[in-house]
């Protein structure tokens, strides 16, 4: 997705209106989860309507993504954009303004306490009805919300989303707490890569100062420009070879030797620090950077 926040990917969907649209958008997606549900011969249509033979395997793209779980690609806990089911109409109307959201999860005190979700347009069409004398309250649109353990795999999750006709599921661990979200159109994205809508701005920057001394960055970031704009020299050092990495993530690559996982600290020879914010077993998604020195100084 082209924004940094990784919750905004959260639904940004618009569902195809004419009859064509839809007979190939249910194509589209039967195909797709074919591929993550059998990893044997799966038979699409090529731009000339011919069939072509794709045969995944354990060491291609397809075979990869078979072995992933929810856990591998669901949005964490702490990225998640919810709100509590007292929210009032106005309130609910500027949630759905900033984060350019068409569905949010609703809890009752806490996230590990959900209600279901509220779709935005079911909002709308509450909000412009006739019926002015009963108050708002966000239970009187609330839609069911899809509950999966984080050990699904992603092939069995996009049926059920097929089945359960839901673009949303909230992952719930062992004890009964909401763990993470995902959405249908993630799991699409592990297929064909990244999903830009009319929301996501071409030229938006893939790093941005969050406090003195600390950036959020997508994986993409490039060094060459981050050192441009901030003075920052990320590869100024001796095992840290300039010519053959490019970007944060190649970076953080090299550093620790493998792909780090959600969560992991990197750290930098300079003095300085990677957190990994998001990832997959393939790769890393975003990070942040943190300063030590300037934190400290800021502080």
């Amino acid at each position: 997705m082209g924004d940094i926040d990784g919750s905004s990917s959260a639904a940004r969907s618009a569902l195809p209106k004419s009859g064509n649209s839809k007979l190939k958008s249910f194509n589209i997606i039967a195909r797709i989860k074919g591929l993550f549900l059998f990893g044997s011969k799966v038979e699409p249509f090529d731009s000339n309507e011919n069939f072509v033979d794709i045969k995944p395997d354990g060491n291609n793209e397809v075979g990869n993504l078979l072995r992933l779980s929810v856990q591998d690609v669901a949005i964490p806990k702490a990225d998640i954009v919810a709100v509590q089911d007292t929210i009032t109409k106005d309130e609910l109307f500027e949630t759905f303004k900033n984060t350019a959201l068409t569905r949010l999860p609703i809890y009752e005190n806490t996230l590990d306490s959900p209600l279901g979700f509220i779709h935005f347009k079911d909002f709308i069409l509450k909000s412009n009805s006739n019926d002015k004398v009963s108050q708002f309250h966000v239970k009187n649109i609330l839609r069911t919300v899809l509950f999966v353990p984080p050990s699904m795999s992603l092939g069995v999750l996009l049926a059920k989303m097929q089945a359960e006709r839901t673009h949303m599921a909230l992952v719930i661990d062992e004890y009964g707490g909401v763990d993470g979200l995902v959405t249908i159109e993630d799991l699409i994205e592990q297929v064909v890569g990244d999903i830009e809508d009319e929301h996501d701005e071409a030229n938006q920057k893939d790093w941005f100062l969050e406090k003195p001394g600390q950036y959020l960055a997508t994986a993409k970031t490039s060094l060459r420009e981050f050192k441009e704009e901030t003075g920052l020299d990320l590869t100024n050092e001796a095992s840290i070879d300039a010519e053959e990495i490019g970007t944060f993530g190649g970076l953080v690559f090299m550093l620790a030797g493998r792909v780090p996982v959600r969560g992991e600290i990197v750290p930098h020879p300079l003095g300085m620090e990677f957190e990994i914010v998001e990832a997959d077993p393939r790769r890393v998604k975003k990070l942040r950077l943190r300063l030590l020195d300037a934190i400290k100084a800021a502080e």
